[in-house]
């Protein structure tokens, strides 16, 4: 590779020979940049060149597009669809963003937080809470994940009802665009309306149109108290009118509105019984729902207590606890985040992170499991996730005694068909909030209206005329 060695040395001149990481070095172990967090796929880097500052983002872009070599950008590396890690080839620059994690500033009276991209979304979390103020966006992988990369993905997590996904969480955007240039769009307006939106462009885009390297955050004022219940639901339907009843009861002091069914909970209670998971075994569905009310907990306490009297009356609920101090509420999110780890622990299973219209989701759940327990008998559904934003975590896992590697290797590709066409049946989206990354790449055209993937090539040309940008992942 004659290329690459000069190329590497004027990496190592803008970030420091420190910074330019390559596996040539016995000491180094590239895995932890080059291997995906479910460990699906190891791939191999020319280098992992990590940049403290944005001029430095700058100098490196415009070095690899002189040398012609792909950029992946990665933040926290907790990507569910291969879309922060390099090929096989040797020939990608990793585009680490972790040295570059300041808060850069903080507007109370505007209620904006300014952060640069490699910011660990639980310190961004502290940072907004230290001034008494909230950054609602919250999700499983927040000690770990960054918000350069919760922006690239638009992620979603599980305040989605009241405060919406990452993107309408950020006012502004500095980008670093595929020539080098440095798009200076880090505004805290709530109004501007001078042309095309290119923040929420690159807002979702995973690095393929531009590299995030600061962005400009709302800040809520913090709720005077949260209320957290857990109940049990005698279907998905149920799930549904509960819902329906909460929008009503609680208005826009409903938070956060989980299901969780039956085996996805008996995965925590094997895996991590220290847990006690409430109700599970005597119920098909359980449902987490948070209130938050800005008056105070007896005013949110009494909301809450109608709410789930009312539902019991109308059969959608058959029992519920609610969480008495903070410490009980933290348990029972605790048990819901612990999902993922509990399926992983009980072996590797198919994941898709799917939106349906809410109102149709039950007969979705039906029609699906359905499907797939006549075609792979046996089959054990994790099904799971954010039914109050229409967004499942609909995850499969192999039949009891099956080798989870063999049953992917063997039927991965005819289950996400079976699944992915059911929700295109049912009007839905076959990435909810997770990306679509080098995983889903190749089924998006076929579940993608064609004209809309005609234009996104179009926007991809225009930005990224050499395809330097995380080739390979959205758009194949």
């Amino acid at each position: 590779m004659p290329i690459s060695v000069p190329l590497l040395d004027q990496l190592r001149a803008i970030c420091g020979p420190a910074h330019v990481l390559t596996a040539e070095d016995p000491a180094t172990d590239l895995s932890p940049w080059e291997q995906d967090w479910r460990k699906r796929v190891r791939g191999r880097a020319l280098a992992v060149v990590r940049p403290a500052s944005t001029a430095q983002v700058a100098e490196v872009v415009k070095a690899c597009a002189a040398h012609r070599t792909p950029i992946v950008p990665q933040g926290g590396n907790t990507g569910l669809v291969v879309g922060g890690v390099p090929d096989a080839s040797g020939q990608q620059i990793v585009l680490s963003m972790t040295r570059m994690n300041a808060v850069r500033s903080i507007d109370p009276d505007n209620l904006t937080l300014t952060v640069e991209a490699g910011c660990v979304l639980q310190q961004l979390q502290g940072v907004a809470d230290q001034a008494g103020l909230l950054f609602p966006l919250s999700l499983g992988a927040e000690g770990s994940c960054t918000i350069g990369g919760n922006l690239g993905t638009n992620a979603g997590g599980t305040q989605v009802v009241r405060y919406g996904n990452t993107r309408e969480l950020c006012l502004g955007l500095e980008v670093v665009t595929a020539k080098g240039d440095i798009w200076h769009g880090l505004s805290g307006l709530r109004k501007d309306n001078t042309g095309y939106d290119l923040r929420n462009l690159m807002i979702g885009s995973e690095g393929t149109l531009g590299i995030i390297t600061a962005a400009t955050l709302k800040l809520y004022p913090k709720p005077a108290a949260q209320l957290t219940a857990w109940a049990a639901v005698p279907s998905l339907q149920a799930a549904v009118q509960l819902l329906g009843l909460a929008h009503q009861g609680l208005g826009p002091c409903l938070t956060g509105f989980e299901v969780m069914g039956q085996f996805a909970l008996s995965l925590v209670d094997k895996h991590y019984p220290q847990l006690r998971v409430p109700l599970w075994q005597s119920t098909p569905w359980c449902v987490l729902l948070e209130n938050s009310d800005h008056e105070n907990e007896a005013h949110a306490r009494s909301q809450f207590e109608r709410l789930l009297e009312t539902a019991l009356e109308q059969g959608c609920v058959t029992d519920a606890v609610v969480a008495e101090n903070l410490s009980q509420a933290q348990s029972l999110w605790h048990i819901r985040e612990s999902i993922t780890l509990a399926q992983a622990a009980e072996g590797l299973n198919i994941k898709h992170d799917i939106s349906i219209p809410v109102s149709r989701i039950p007969a979705f759940v039906a029609e699906t499991d359905a499907l797939l327990a006549r075609e792979f008998p046996g089959v054990r559904m994790v099904d799971f996730g954010h039914l109050g934003d229409g967004n499942l975590h609909y995850n499969v896992q192999a039949p009891e005694g099956v080798d989870g590697p063999t049953f992917l290797r063997e039927h991965e590709e005819r289950v996400n068909t079976v699944v992915f066409d059911q929700v295109k049946r049912f009007d839905g989206s076959i990435s909810a909030e997770h990306g679509v990354g080098a995983l889903k790449a190749g089924k998006l055209p076929h579940y993608k209206d064609p004209t809309a993937l005609a234009m996104m090539r179009a926007v991809k040309q225009a930005l990224d005329p050499d395809n330097l940008l995380n080739p390979g992942r959205v758009l194949v």
